[in-house]
């Protein structure tokens, strides 16, 4: 099975109402891991890019908040891209994806609950790193 066969869209709980909708968000329950941290993406320029990285330890859920934006997911193997666009469905993201997020609209945000609080030591910012990690046999070091 492919890594990426375990990132999914999660359909995320939606209370409609004529004065706005509500989606309710619990670590456990719709996220599925302990949220240890949350922050959103906002005022992105035009043809921009975020992400460019992996965790080693870190999942993620990354919603549109509002507006819309590609998210391509990476398992050193294979590649494919999610669109974003609805703010009641959010993509999970296991650990060791690398994740690049493009194709920003004017007033978009991306909202990102994560499993871990910020550790720059979980990330890995270059490419060939990520591949080399990923690429590691499971009983190496």
């Amino acid at each position: 099975m492919s890594r990426l066969d375990q990132c999914r869209l999660v359909n995320l709980e939606k209370i409609e109402s004529p004065k706005g909708n509500l989606s309710p968000l619990y670590g456990g329950v719709h996220v599925p891991f302990p949220i240890k941290r949350v922050y959103f993406l906002y005022d992105v320029p035009g043809g921009a890019e975020r992400g460019g990285h992996a965790h080693r330890a870190l999942q993620q859920l990354i919603v549109a908040a509002s507006g819309s934006f590609a998210v391509t997911l990476d398992d050193g193997l294979s590649r494919r891209t999610v669109s974003l666009n609805r703010s009641y469905y959010g993509l999970y993201v296991p650990n060791l994806i690398w994740r690049e997020i493009t194709g920003f609209c004017t007033g978009a945000i991306c909202l990102v609950f994560a499993s871990l609080p910020y550790d720059e030591s979980d990330y890995i910012h270059d490419y060939q790193e990520f591949l080399a990690t990923v690429r590691m046999p499971a009983n190496a070091g």
